[in-house]
């Protein structure tokens, strides 16, 4: 039991370094607003969450968000890496929740689904709510200046709710099927390195297929 604990806890070590890395590359997307760069640090964390479980996956979306703030620091006042690993988290966790009933390709594509439009959904809300809030509190500048961030890209954004609509909503939209894809492309080949060393049981092998 102790050597399948410490087995796990170096695979999620492994993955949230890896995550770390990944989210070093963001990419600006010129239809959206400059604030919002899209990266695939979630893969990690991702399969990690097909492969050990879905808490694995949120453990490795907070050990990146960790290390970032340790290695580079914020220039959000923390509420980026907030929003980072809570959507991480409800991304991973609602995907390895539906995969883990029945590990097969199918399965991962509806898991992948509905973890994206969970994922979306709450983008929307949390930003609404609670994250565009604390931006305009920490950097004591009106939401006015951050809506003319979308608007300039995007005419349709005229206020807080069409900048979620029009920006934040499509933005998280294309961000989970562009990692949803790529774990789908990838999964296959690296999860054998993640079932090494008899973290699953000879039935759970059988039926993975993705």
């Amino acid at each position: 039991m102790k050597r399948t604990r410490l087995n796990t806890l170096i695979k999620i070590s492994l993955l949230g370094v890896i995550a770390f890395i990944l989210m070093l590359f963001e990419i600006s997307i010129p239809i959206f607003p400059e604030f919002l760069k899209i990266d695939v640090s979630d893969l990690p964390a991702l399969i990690g969450a097909f492969a050990l479980g879905p808490w694995v996956g949120v453990a490795v979306e907070l050990l990146k968000n960790i290390l970032k703030l340790i290695i580079r620091g914020t220039n959000t006042a923390f509420v980026g890496e907030l929003a980072n690993f809570v959507l991480g988290a409800i991304f991973v966790m609602t995907s390895g929740m539906i995969y883990n009933r029945k590990k097969n390709k199918k399965m991962a594509a509806i898991s992948l689904a509905a973890g994206t439009i969970v994922f979306t959904a709450a983008a929307c809300l949390i930003n609404i709510y609670v994250m565009l809030p604390l931006y305009v509190t920490a950097f004591h500048i009106p939401m006015d200046a951050i809506v003319a961030m979308g608007s300039k890209v995007n005419p349709l954004v005229k206020d807080m709710p069409t900048l979620v609509l029009w920006s934040i909503a499509p933005f998280n939209l294309v961000k989970g099927i562009l990692v949803s894809a790529i774990t789908i492309l990838i999964y296959k080949k690296v999860s054998p390195i993640l079932h090494k060393e008899g973290n699953y049981s000879k039935s759970s092998t059988k039926i993975e297929r993705v």
